[in-house]
């Protein structure tokens, strides 16, 4: 079952699945100094004395276990509309600038989900895989979003729990199967309000951004440098919003729309995975051995439904006490659509899954929900939910809406509609009320913000990337015109080399450039 807006990258779910702790060194960062956290500290909010001791923390970095990186904690406000009333720890991490050529302080990163783990992206991949003259210039940190991975974690369900949550038919046939489907967001729902609901009100993008300000200050640097990707570009721009005049340079990858409800949300991201099936059926169709025909793009779309209503009328089995049914058939080829290198892996899971055995397409939807071996899972659906229902009101007031809005979905994705219409009913019944509200963002002050958009992107589509760069005062508009989720660091030299100009010289490319 997908949780409403799960925008991810896949470099998420490798760095999350590939992290090794090993070695680190201990230390701290003199230019953090009291004086600029100070100075930095915001002077017009009547809580800034309450805040100050934040902005003047020193953080004390030590040996965490991953060769070359560092890890720390920073201390926040749990509630900034009440800062003396409690804090929260968050996990931090940087590797230094390696050199040569003079440091440009820090850049923050963060892989989106909402959910994903920024340390772990970092030390799995950003710390050692950005290009290099990027990480010779700036020390690249990251800080884990509250209640995500090491900062304080939302928690709602069991393994056991989740396992049977994602197998729940999210196309219900009839009212018993709309009830159950309706019960089980409930259940995850009264889950994270008893195992979370001290951290739950409080783990909004604003809250969150308001936590990077914290990190900047104590850092020692005048202004932001970071890259967001997918979510990571909600919480850049949200930042941008809050502090204009601190912005450094930001890039952000995969762009969400921040001017639009839920409801279109959800179904222009709907959208967005039917252009990326559509791309991966076109490549399909050309092989001998697709598993979903040789005719056309259109009758693999037809195959990909009837085999999606197959396993729901009778799960095929995994060699798991977990069958693959339509829910987990569903996540598992949406996992591969966020990366054209998972294709091939995706037509060998669909030809197995055909012929009765669907442990590869099970794979796939585990690697999504971030499930081990074990049977645990990582907190990414938890946190997923919790901040995407505290960003926006939900997208229906009941299961009649779903009902309501499925031939509208069905129409961006005849392949994926109805599923992901039903999905978007999962915040109906949360437990804390939204504080967020759609709303266009122009940052007015901000220093040029580059916002780059993929044109076959499924979990951002593009369209999103060019509303949000004509929203900014400052944004500039890079496309690449590609498949995939993301595009920088993922084999584009035009790209690439537009991003790493503009980190590190400030120049961004001509508004509207576009790259292959």
């Amino acid at each position: 079952m997908d949780s409403r807006r799960l925008l991810r990258t896949s470099a998420t779910a490798l760095a999350a699945a590939g992290l090794i702790l090993s070695g680190c060194t201990s230390g701290s960062d003199a230019a953090a100094s009291r004086t600029t956290a100070a100075r930095s500290a915001p002077s017009s909010s009547p809580d800034a004395e309450a805040l100050r001791k934040y902005y003047a923390q020193k953080l004390t970095w030590r040996d965490c276990g991953v060769t070359g990186f560092q890890c720390a904690t920073l201390r926040a406000p749990l509630d900034y509309a009440k800062p003396d009333g409690g804090e929260i720890a968050l996990a931090v991490s940087r590797v230094r600038a390696t050199g040569p050529g003079k440091r440009l302080g820090s850049l923050l990163v963060n892989p989106g989900g909402p959910g994903g783990s920024a340390v772990g992206y970092l030390q799995g991949y950003a710390g050692i895989g950005y290009p290099a003259p990027v990480r010779a210039r700036y020390d690249m940190v990251a800080v884990d979003p509250r209640g995500v991975a090491r900062s304080e974690p939302v928690e709602c369900l069991t393994g056991p729990q989740m396992d049977t949550y994602t197998q729940v038919d999210q196309t219900p046939d009839d009212a018993k199967e709309t009830a159950a489907l309706s019960a089980a967001f409930k259940e995850f729902a009264a889950g994270c309000e008893k195992r979370s609901g001290k951290i739950l009100p409080h783990v909004s993008t604003v809250e969150t951004a308001r936590d990077m300000d914290i990190l900047r200050a104590v850092l020692g640097d005048e202004k932001l440098s970071y890259v967001g990707a997918s979510y990571g570009t909600f919480l850049g721009a949200t930042y941008a919003e809050l502090f204009p005049g601190r912005v450094g340079r930001l890039v952000l990858d995969g762009a969400m729309d921040p001017s639009l409800p839920a409801v279109e949300l959800n179904r222009d991201q709907t959208g967005g995975f039917e252009t990326a099936f559509r791309a991966f059926a076109a490549d399909c169709v050309s092989k001998p051995d697709c598993p979903l025909g040789t005719e056309s793009v259109a009758a693999a779309g037809e195959a990909m439904k009837k085999f999606f209503r197959d396993v729901d009328a009778e799960p095929v089995p995994t060699g798991e006490s977990r069958p693959l049914g339509e829910s987990l058939a569903t996540t598992g080829v949406i996992a591969a659509m966020y990366d054209e290198g998972a294709w091939p892996q995706l037509r060998e899971a669909l030809t197995r899954a055909i012929g009765g055995e669907g442990s590869g397409l099970l794979a796939l939807a585990d690697s999504y929900y971030e499930r081990e071996a074990d049977g645990t899972y990582a907190n990414l659906m938890f946190a997923n939910a919790a901040v995407n229902c505290l960003d926006l009101p939900p997208a229906y007031t009941g299961p009649a809406d779903a009902e309501k809005a499925v031939p509208s979905f069905e129409k961006a994705s005849p392949v994926f509609g109805e599923g992901l219409a039903w999905a978007a009913l999962n915040c109906t019944s949360w437990p804390t009320p939204a504080t967020g509200r759609p709303h266009r963002i122009t940052a007015e002050g901000a220093a040029p913000i580059l916002v780059v958009g993929t044109t076959r992107d499924p979990a951002t589509p593009y369209k999103w990337a060019q509303s949000l760069a004509g929203q900014l005062s400052s944004g500039t508009l890079l496309t690449y015109e590609g498949d995939g989720h993301t595009a920088y660091g993922r084999g584009s030299d035009c790209v690439d080399t537009a991003v790493n100009t503009y980190l590190l010289e400030g120049t961004p490319p001509q508004d509207g450039k576009r790259c292959s």
